[in-house]
């Protein structure tokens, strides 16, 4: 360091301490009744305040939304659930600071159970590793893993014939789809780029790489924006036009926050979606994460045609699309023989 830096830095810090400054920081301390809430409640706050200054105002907000405050009761009425930061802007004599703390927001009801009737069963290729699934014009897309097969196809769902494909790169490990404005936009697992294809040529058109996601799991979009979960308990929401990171949501339930989220489909402000190694499937808000209804698929397993390399644990259910001119969803898993057609009704 030279001279003049440190005559410099020395001057500011007497000149600190001449004045008698203070870390605001340390002022004044957040206290919350609890770590854990569910939406809407209304939650008891205070300010601790150590130095006793005097405070002419606090503002309570969660994710830049401010929180009205009666007698130390703040109602969470906020749009997105999961973990927040509470923070508290203190205007006091002095100046201003702001103090935080963190909670938990949960769903104010539990889930709701449904079950489903198959309404028919089509064949399906027993060495497709389904990470994806979509319709288009009655054409069902879908797009499969594990390295070295892991591809993008065009199929017949009556049929099972495939009627077109384009085979990933052996170190590529392939992951959701979803089909948005004339564009295929399709994850890889670990890789942190997911490519674009035009939907009538079925040709690669472009790529593009992750933000803040981890890794790439589900896609599904509300023809606005893209959701893609990534294995955690955030949803994003990706600009299609950019591919650009505008936010999430947290998956959570009335007990807890859930990370178990893969292949994805959206249908009337609800996302259904595949749990990691599960027979069944979320219904999720898309709007404020809130796990509304969990549908069990247990028994569908039994009716696939199991080989000698069947694996329990890695050959489970996968694969969630919507047909909205029959109004039935269409399921099926990882190298399973068979797509089946289902209602999903409440149990």
């Amino acid at each position: 360091m030279n001279m003049s830096k440190f005559f410099l830095l020395n001057t500011v810090l007497f000149t600190f301490l001449a004045c008698g400054g203070e870390d605001k920081s340390r002022l004044f301390e957040l206290s919350v009744d609890g770590k854990q809430f569910s939406q809407n409640e209304t939650i008891t706050v205070s300010i601790k305040n150590s130095k006793e200054k005097i405070i002419n105002s606090v503002v309570y907000s969660i994710d830049g939304k401010e929180l009205s405050e009666t007698n130390g009761g703040i109602p969470l009425d906020i749009p997105t659930l999961g973990n927040k930061i509470l923070k508290a802007q203190i205007n006091y004599e002095d100046g201003s600071t702001e103090v935080t703390k963190g909670i938990k927001v949960l769903a104010a009801k539990a889930p709701e159970i449904y079950t489903y009737e198959i309404i028919n069963e089509y064949p399906h290729d027993n060495r497709a590793y389904t990470q994806g699934l979509e319709f288009h014009n009655d054409t069902l897309y879908e797009s499969t893993g594990k390295r070295e097969r892991s591809s993008l196809r065009k199929v017949d769902y009556k049929t099972g014939k495939v009627l077109q494909q384009i085979d990933l790169d052996n170190t590529v490990f392939g992951e959701g789809l979803t089909i948005l404005n004339g564009k295929i936009y399709q994850l890889t697992w670990q890789n942190g780029v997911g490519y674009i294809y035009d939907v009538n040529s079925f040709t690669k058109t472009d790529s593009f790489q992750y933000g803040e996601s981890r890794e790439g799991w589900g896609l599904a979009n509300d023809g606005k924006k893209i959701f893609k979960s990534d294995g955690t308990e955030k949803i994003w929401f990706l600009n299609p036009a950019t591919l650009v990171e505008e936010g999430h949501i947290q998956t959570v339930t009335n007990k807890s926050i859930n990370d178990k989220v893969n292949e994805m489909e959206y249908v009337d402000g609800k996302i259904y979606a595949n749990v990691y190694q599960r027979p069944s499937a979320m219904i999720i808000d898309a709007q404020s994460g809130a796990i509304e209804g969990v549908v069990n698929f247990s028994g569908l397993d039994q009716k696939v045609t199991k080989t000698d390399t069947w694996d329990p644990k890695d050959n489970v259910l996968n694969g969630i699309a919507y047909h909205p001119e029959r109004e039935t969803f269409f399921v099926t898993g990882k190298d399973w023989d068979k797509l089946f057609e289902v209602k999903i009704f409440k149990k």
